[in-house]
């Protein structure tokens, strides 16, 4: 029996090391810090080679090298970090679900309930009358630290509504509109700033807003730029390149699954 729970629990490590590995990659992909990531793997790696092998020397460089190499990972994924003890401590992460669905390998048939068709449309007709606008959309990190700075709303999302909460005479157009699934649940809403000093200069505090708020959480945001009327789309801090609002629509759709 002990052999048996022994290989049992062997099994259940590699599954939570490969699940945890997994989802490390899902935070920096797409960023900088993947090289990071990717170098840090392979010299590990290469540390348990020369340790199968019994290179002492080389070995215990590398070991030195992975021990202090803990506290600069600490600086070096500094956001990341911040983001999974978010998402972990966020209040509504065991009632909804999501922080399962971040760890599945493989997609099943679930559908994204928010209406992206209906964001990206009003997009283009506020881009093209030069409206700004900026929405942030919840995945698995409670908003409700940035939503108390808004007016909180319980309102369907859709295309009319986004276009008229962001019209330039509306009193709601100042500040960012928060959306749930697919419902506007606060407008008007303060977000954090990015301090990053990366961000080309011609972007304004809509963009820098945005990058804030995806910085500190795992939320996507889309704004509409009101002096070019160009879409932007910005996740975990940085902007995402899009060629055209199709594959605009499918990248939103992979995120939020």
């Amino acid at each position: 029996m002990d052999i048996i729970n022994l290989r049992i629990l062997d099994i259940l490590d590699i599954v939570f090391i490969a699940a945890l590995l997994y989802y490390i990659y899902k935070l920096v992909k797409g960023t900088v810090a993947v090289n990071i990531f990717v170098g840090i793997v392979i010299i590990y790696l290469v540390w348990k080679l020369t340790q199968l092998l019994q290179m002492e020397l080389l070995s215990s460089v590398l070991g030195q090298f992975i021990g202090v190499g803990m506290f600069a990972l600490i600086v070096v994924f500094q956001q990341e970090i911040r983001k999974f003890l978010l998402m972990i401590g966020s209040t509504n992460f065991a009632y909804n679900g999501k922080f399962f669905k971040q760890l599945r390998f493989i997609k099943d048939d679930l559908e994204v309930q928010t209406d992206i068709d209906a964001i990206v449309k009003a997009c283009e007709v506020m881009g093209r009358s030069f409206t700004g606008a900026l929405m942030v959309i919840q995945k698995s990190t409670n908003l409700d630290f940035v939503k108390n700075s808004g007016d909180k709303m319980d309102i369907e999302l859709n295309q009319p509504i986004i276009e008229a909460v962001f019209f330039k005479n509306s009193p709601l157009h100042d500040g960012a509109m928060i959306i749930e699934d697919n419902r506007i649940t606060a407008t008007r809403v303060i977000l954090p700033v990015s301090n990053d000093r990366s961000i080309p200069l011609r972007f304004g505090l809509r963009h820098r807003a945005a990058v804030g708020i995806t910085e500190k959480t795992d939320a996507l945001a889309l704004v509409v730029s009101e002096e070019t009327g160009q879409i932007s789309y910005i996740k975990d801090g940085e902007f995402v390149m899009f060629e055209t609002n199709e594959e605009l629509k499918e990248r939103l759709k992979e995120d939020l699954l």
